[in-house]
C-alpha cells in the first residue's frame, strides 16, 4: 500500500483541481463515463491504474442533469481567454512564488462546498450585504489570492468585457499555478456559471478543518461521494504549501490535555517544530507563523526525497495525516 501512495502522491497532490474541474486525460487508454448530479457536485474517481505505472483517472459521475462546460469552451466568444489566464499567472508568480498554494487552497474551498462556482469569491449573497458569504466563514478568513483572481479578470475584461466566469478563472489559474510549480498539465473543461448565492453555513459545517479526526474527515468526503480509501489518498497528496503553526499547537505541547505532546509524532521532529513554533506555546513563531510543508522549497512541488512522503514517514502534522496511516 505504500508504494501505491508514493506512486499517486505526485498526480493526487492537484486534489480537486483535477476530480472538480471534469478533466479526463488524454490517449489510448482513456475511459471516463460522464454524467452530473446537482446532488453530488463533486466527481468521484473510482479507480487510479495504469499498465505503465502512470496514474489513469477513472471518473463516475451519477444521475443525468446535464452541464453545458466541454473542452475550449471560449474558442469563439474569446479564444485567448487560457492564454491570458496562463500568461498573467505566469507574470504574477514570478513576483509571488506562493500563489500557487493560495489558489490551490482557494479552489480546494470553492469546489467542497456546492460545486466549483467561485461563490467563496463574493462579497454579498443574492444582493444582500446583510448577509453573511462564504469568505467570512471561518476555515475561509485565511484563504489568500482573491487579489491575483480580480488581477486576472480585470487582463479578461479588457479584451472579453462579461464573457469568462470567475469560476472558470479560478479553475485556469490553480491548474496554470500547480504547472508552473512543477505540478502536473491536467486539460480541463470550461463553461463553469458563476452564483450569485454563497453558502456561509455549508461552509462552516463541511470544510475539514486541520484538527478533525478521521471519522469527521472521511465523513465529509463521502457527503461528496468518495470512499474511505479515495480519501485517504487524497490526505496524502499535501505537498505544497504552509499550515499555521496555531493549528498544531496541541500536538507539540498538550495533546488531549495532557500537558504533553502528541506521543506518536517522532521526537526528532517534535524538536524540529517547536524550533519554528515557539517553545512557550504561543501562536506565532518566532520564525514566522506558518510551517512549510517541505521545508526547504514550501511553494513547490517535491517529486523525490523525505518530505515528498512525509506523512508516511510520521512527518505529517494534521492530526488526519497521522491517523490516517493506520488505514494504509
Amino acid at each position: 500500500m505504500m508504494s501505491a501512495m508514493k506512486g499517486w502522491a505526485f498526480a493526487l497532490v492537484v486534489i480537486f483541481s483535477v476530480l472538480l474541474s471534469w478533466s479526463i486525460p488524454r490517449g489510448e487508454s482513456e475511459r471516463a463515463f460522464l454524467s452530473f448530479s446537482s446532488h453530488e457536485p463533486l466527481v468521484k474517481v473510482v479507480s487510479l491504474a495504469s499498465a505503465d505505472g502512470g496514474q489513469d483517472f477513472f471518473m463516475e459521475m451519477t444521475d443525468s442533469v446535464a452541464m453545458n462546460i466541454e473542452y475550449d469552451f471560449y474558442s469563439d466568444t474569446c479564444p485567448e481567454a487560457e492564454t491570458i489566464v496562463r500568461s498573467t499567472m505566469a507574470q504574477i508568480y514570478s513576483q509571488h512564488k506562493n500563489v500557487s498554494a493560495q489558489l490551490l487552497r482557494l479552489f480546494f474551498h470553492d469546489c467542497f462546498i456546492q460545486g466549483c462556482d467561485a461563490s467563496v469569491l463574493l462579497d454579498h449573497s443574492n444582493g444582500n450585504k446583510n448577509h453573511s458569504v462564504e469568505k467570512q466563514a471561518v476555515p475561509n478568513k485565511t484563504l489568500k489570492g482573491f487579489d491575483k483572481i480580480d488581477q486576472i479578470k480585470e487582463v479578461l475584461e479588457n479584451v472579453c468585457p462579461a464573457v469568462v466566469s470567475c469560476a472558470d478563472i479560478l479553475a485556469l489559474a490553480t491548474r496554470d499555478g500547480v504547472v508552473l510549480a512543477g505540478g502536473p498539465f491536467y486539460p480541463l473543461f470550461t463553461g463553469r456559471r458563476d452564483s450569485a448565492r454563497s453558502y456561509y453555513d455549508e461552509a462552516m459545517a463541511e470544510i475539514p478543518k486541520p484538527d478533525d479526526n478521521i471519522t469527521q474527515t472521511l465523513h465529509l468526503f463521502s457527503l461528496r461521494g468518495f470512499t474511505d480509501r479515495e480519501t485517504v489518498s487524497l490526505l496524502g497528496g499535501h505537498n505544497i504549501g504552509k499550515i499555521g503553526c496555531e493549528f498544531i499547537q496541541s500536538r507539540l505541547h498538550n495533546f488531549k490535555g495532557t500537558g504533553k505532546p502528541d506521543p506518536t509524532v517522532s521526537p526528532s521532529f517534535l524538536n524540529e517544530m517547536r524550533v519554528f513554533c515557539e517553545d512557550n506555546g504561543n501562536e506565532k513563531s518566532s520564525q514566522g507563523s506558518s510551517i512549510a510543508a517541505t521545508m526547504a522549497s514550501p511553494m513547490a512541488f517535491p517529486t523525490a526525497g523525505p518530505m515528498a512522503s512525509s506523512p508516511m514517514a510520521s512527518r505529517g502534522m494534521k492530526l488526519v495525516e497521522r491517523q490516517r496511516t493506520s488505514l494504509c
